[in-house]
């Protein structure tokens, strides 16, 4: 509705804390925020200046306004309906069509601007990509002001005329299970986080119409994918993307056989997260030279296309620094095979400089949760100053796990010894942090583990 009267919207993160929304609202100058006096007591939010109220507007339009605007839409052509009912008709397709804002999972939240055209080539491709059918039903549990439930759950249905059925909470599995089951829903997007939870508390029966089951934010483990499959009879696929890339750079799908059975496209390789989605170009770059690698080379993820957004809110330096020539820089560490497969192995800011070398988080993170056995993110894996070596990497743990246990069957395993967090530097916590877009809130869970090795150090007296 905002778009269609010439605004540009933007999705607010209600689960964020009061200086990010401050923030947020500072950054874009907004003026007016709409929103539902019952959703800030539930949320449990302030009021703010400028804030315009459902329940207000309802009580505006009467129903001879409902009974004119329905006839019109039935009996008038189309271009009259839009010269009556759409404004902002003059935009350009390379307009700002909305801001969304980063997740601030490293610290204070961009505001990416993203274009009417970055949207759309999201949509195509994702028409193509996944066949979209005519009797799809999207189940949309993404929030909105997450990019790929902007683009995927809420835009992609509008755009090409699809059912959706939407949940505001995409943690009430309870609730998901029977919205899927009474609406027949195909097409299930989310994160393993989510994922998880249907996993444990939904049944094979609620999601017997699923065709299509998309994952994104975070890795999608092994284990939990074969829970997913083994609970309701689908894999789930992952995707991979970024705010500023409108979001979705690639997806895995089904492999694609022809009715004569003589062509076959691999769409899904275990572990790797597809091939770049139509009109969209990767490459693998040294870190340091910015020169292009072979296949099958570990390095820095550039992407070019489309998706690629207008920049930063005011913030060109910022843009300056990850838009190069035209390709952006991911900050993701990743590997493209001979075959077009993307694998992502880690985030540039998930390294820690340990005596000189540089050690992946997310591997020694992988490493963890095979020995636990966990289908669920029980872990996480960060780093704090280190005087000998730089840094050293601290492992916060929720539930109850046997430390010395763990710590001597890493030492059994393959992992390089430096890689290995010392026995005392495991801490449990009551929970691993995760933002409201289901990904792992790094800053927090950063500055826990500053928290508790500084009690730590008190306690022993260094």
């Amino acid at each position: 509705a905002a778009l269609f009267a010439g605004k540009i919207p933007v999705n607010l993160n209600f689960t964020a804390s009061k200086e990010s929304l401050d923030s947020c609202v500072a950054q874009c100058g907004m003026k007016k925020i709409i929103t539902s006096r019952i959703f800030l007591k539930k949320a449990k939010l302030e009021e703010r200046p400028g804030m315009v109220f459902f329940e207000d507007l309802v009580r505006k339009v009467s129903s001879k306004d409902k009974a004119l605007i329905a006839a019109a839409l039935f009996v008038l052509p189309k271009f009259l309906i839009k010269a009556l009912f759409v404004r902002g008709d003059k935009r350009n397709v390379d307009d700002l069509a909305t801001i969304i804002f980063s997740s601030g999972s490293t610290g204070q939240p961009k505001g990416v601007m993203l274009s009417h055209s970055n949207i759309f080539s999201n949509i195509e491709a994702l028409y193509q990509v996944l066949k979209i059918r005519d009797d799809d039903i999207v189940l949309g549990v993404l929030p909105f002001f997450h990019s790929f439930g902007f683009t995927a759950t809420l835009c992609m249905p509008v755009g090409v005329g699809l059912g959706v059925v939407y949940h505001s909470n995409p943690l009430d599995a309870g609730t998901i299970g029977e919205l899927a089951q009474k609406y027949k829903a195909t097409i299930l997007l989310g994160t393993p986080t989510f994922f998880s939870a249907y996993i444990r508390k939904c049944t094979k029966e609620q999601f017997a119409s699923m065709r299509y089951a998309g994952v994104g934010a975070e890795k999608l483990k092994t284990s939990l994918s074969q829970a997913f499959f083994k609970k309701f009879g689908v894999v789930p696929f992952e995707g991979y993307g970024t705010t500023e890339l409108s979001p979705v750079v690639a997806m895995a799908v089904p492999d694609y056989i022809s009715h004569d059975e003589r062509i076959k496209q691999v769409g899904y390789k275990e572990g790797k997260v597809g091939h770049p989605i139509p009109g969209v170009a990767a490459k693998i770059v040294n870190p340091d030279t910015f020169e292009t690698l072979p296949f099958n080379s570990e390095g820095l993820l550039l992407i070019k296309g489309p998706n690629v957004m207008l920049g930063y809110l005011n913030n060109p330096e910022k843009t300056a620094e990850v838009l190069r020539d035209g390709w952006y820089v991911t900050g993701d560490i990743a590997v493209i095979d001979e075959d077009g497969f993307i694998c992502i192995t880690d985030r540039l800011s998930r390294f820690s400089k340990i005596g000189g070398e540089m050690v992946p988080h997310i591997k020694v993170e992988e490493e963890i949760l095979n020995v636990l056995e966990a289908i669920e993110q029980v872990c996480a894996v960060t780093s704090v100053p280190d005087e000998k070596r730089g840094e050293r990497l601290v492992v916060l743990y929720q539930g109850e796990v046997d430390v010395q246990a763990l710590w001597e069957k890493l030492n059994e395993g393959g992992l390089p010894k430096l890689w290995i967090p010392k026995r005392e530097d495991f801490y449990q916590v009551p929970g691993i942090p995760v933002l409201g877009t289901g990904k792992l809130d790094l800053k927090s869970i950063k500055n826990m583990a500053s928290e508790k090795t500084a009690q730590s150090q008190f306690e022993s007296g260094e």
